[in-house]
């Protein structure tokens, strides 16, 4: 086993909030399963094996678990749901603990704290900020929780009908070549923030954010091009922000770990990349579902050739 720097082993307890003294063969005993089978959980939620003789886990490690393992003797879920279940929820909580882990470096940055205290400095940070994360954590991922289930609490099969939307900014790899990293985190962070404002506070959800675009959804035809045209405005209104381009379509949906999946995004992808910058570029269903709506007007393009999907004639949507 290799000896730890001190320093980083008070960090890492100060996070886990807990000492650890247990191997993962005590771990899985104590909780009544196979190691092999405690390590499948731990690899589904993110984290990699360790050695045998490696004392690198807490009480908590133990009552996680015993729960996970508990959901399947009861029978709330099987096996296979609750892996499915542990990796969304380790895909979602590592993406979390790197943007807060990034945030904490910026601020011992622009504080001044020199490197070689550092390790004291976030040892400081973790005992002010993990219980009010912690908190902060568990109260949004309730109010999600309820959003998400009032979504779908009618729902008997897998599929849903809903409009899609993709948002992408034009020319994006030429212009990360043309400017420093940090300004390139600055433009992403800002494209990402207002993306995710302005979807949410229209009625909409952002499924995922892809760096220079965003996917999102919304259960009806018009909220979806009302966010897509307000996506735009707001970004043409910012002089350092690239064009944005937006593709709609509107079908049924297959949803899955909270992701979205199918031929009506798969659609909503192909036009995004064949819409003109600052435009929207709706499939024939959307258009269909918007005609008579004096909030929008449509306009008919050349038939195109979607990749995969067959020629169509796709409308542009601007303020009616």
């Amino acid at each position: 086993m290799t000896v730890e720097d001190p320093l980083a082993d008070g960090l890492t307890e100060a996070f886990l909030r807990q000492h650890r003294r247990y191997t993962s063969h005590q771990v899985a005993a104590m909780a009544g399963v196979p190691v092999y089978r405690a390590r499948r959980f731990w690899r589904a939620l993110g984290f990699p094996n360790v050695a045998d003789d490696a004392v690198e886990f807490t009480d908590a490690d133990i009552d996680a678990l015993r729960t996970l393992v508990g959901l399947v003797r009861d029978g709330t879920y099987d096996e296979e749901r609750v892996l499915l279940m542990t990796r969304s929820l380790g895909r979602a909580t590592a993406r979390l603990a790197e943007s807060q882990a990034e945030l904490g470096a910026e601020s011992l940055d622009q504080a001044g704290v020199p490197l070689q205290e550092r390790a004291a400095a976030w040892r400081t940070r973790a005992d002010r900020v993990v219980p009010d994360l912690e908190r902060l954590l568990v109260y949004a991922w309730r109010r999600q929780l309820a959003s998400a289930a009032g979504r779908i609490v009618d729902q008997e099969i897998s599929t849903v009908r809903l409009a899609v939307g993709f948002a992408d900014l034009v020319g994006f790899t030429r212009l990360s070549r043309q400017i420093t990293e940090s300004e390139l985190a600055r433009l992403v962070e800002r494209f990402e923030s207002r993306s995710a404002d302005v979807v949410t506070s229209s009625g909409g959800r952002v499924v995922k954010t892809l760096g220079d675009s965003v996917l999102f959804v919304t259960d009806t035809a018009a909220t979806a091009a009302d966010i897509a045209l307000r996506l735009v405005e707001i970004h043409a209104r910012a002089k350092t922000m690239p064009a944005l381009r937006v593709g709609l379509a509107i079908g049924q949906v297959i949803g899955r770990m909270g992701d979205v999946f199918g031929t009506t995004v798969n659609l909503a992808s192909r036009l995004t990349a064949l819409a003109p910058a600052d435009a929207v570029l709706a499939d024939p269903a959307m258009a269909e579902e918007l005609k008579g709506d004096a909030a929008f007007a449509l306009r008919p393009v050349d038939r195109l050739t979607v990749r995969g999907l067959g020629e169509l004639v796709p409308f542009v949507i601007t303020r009616g």
